[in-house]
């Protein structure tokens, strides 16, 4: 009990978080209370409320951004694979259009020889002409228009004109998605004319039947073959680059990377196109 005749007033008690509880004190007897509010309780109070906010929004905003997020990392990596086959198919263009031009240059040469056969025939029976010779009987042939004559029978059996066309129809059908027709084609044509200028091309072309059916072990039987009988070919540095990527394919890392490392020594003057793709390769197989 207070003592008699002394009033003590009453405490004023703060809340927890900045809230004070005074007397109202309208008479002795009243005991009620009145809430009030410090400056650092309604900062308080204000800050609680965004938060709250804040955390009704997060919830929704993490979710969205999940849901953007997920699929994107899966189109990145979708996207990663499409990149790497893309990639493939083309290098594989840029192979057969750089066959189409070898096939286009060989036929060049052809029709040239041709022409400079003919001119030789010309000049030769305008001289004739000229001298007379004309008259009677068939004139003598000149010494150089004797060598120049047998010419088109000098190839082999399966002469010139046949093993181009074989080289061409095999060459079509390869063009055409026909690996297997193509497969025979290149590998009668090799067989029947190991000596020819195509020879080396047909050889590369057969590997790459095998390579394109993925059937890397007669795929790199064929460019290992194609290196080396006939390393010093235009083609001899597709079948060195070729090989090393089989070699890959079969996880012969090592092996591959020994065959991308002896490339600039074998070729150094290989393509700018052959040696980014030795790079990209070293790189892709992770060689030192």
């Amino acid at each position: 009990m207070r003592p008699p005749g002394r009033a003590t007033a009453a405490p004023s008690v703060r809340c927890n978080r900045g809230f004070r509880l005074l007397p109202i004190r309208r008479s002795p007897r009243d005991r009620r209370f009145r809430l009030e509010a410090g400056r650092s309780c309604l900062k308080m109070a204000a800050f609680g409320m965004k938060l709250s906010s804040v955390m009704k929004i997060l919830p929704s905003r993490l979710a969205l951004l999940l849901a953007f997020a997920l699929p994107t990392a899966a189109a990145a990596q979708r996207g990663d694979v499409y990149t790497e086959d893309r990639l493939n198919q083309l290098q594989q263009s840029i192979t057969m259009m750089t066959g189409q031009i070898e096939q286009l240059q060989h036929r060049n040469a052809q029709l040239q020889q041709q022409l400079e056969k003919m001119q030789t025939d010309y000049e030769y029976r305008i001289e004739q002409l000229e001298k007379g010779g004309g008259g009677g009987g068939r004139p003598a042939p000149r010494p150089g228009a004797q060598a120049a004559a047998p010419a088109p029978s000098a190839a082999p059996s399966h002469g010139g004109g046949s093993a181009d066309q074989l080289y061409d129809d095999a060459f079509k059908k390869l063009q055409e998605g026909d690996y297997a027709g193509a497969e025979r084609g290149f590998k009668t044509f090799v067989q029947r004319n190991p000596q020819n200028k195509l020879a080396g091309n047909a050889q590369y072309w057969l590997g790459e039947t095998y390579y394109a059916r993925r059937d890397y072990q007669n795929a790199m039987t064929a460019f290992a073959e194609g290196y080396k009988a006939y390393k010093a070919s235009p083609k001899g540095p597709d079948n060195l680059l070729k090989l090393g990527i089989t070699m890959a394919a079969l996880n012969r890392k090592s092996d591959a990377c020994a065959i991308f490392a002896r490339f600039s020594q074998d070729y150094p003057r290989a393509t700018d196109l052959q040696k980014r793709r030795i790079d990209q390769e070293r790189q892709k197989n992770g060689c030192g």
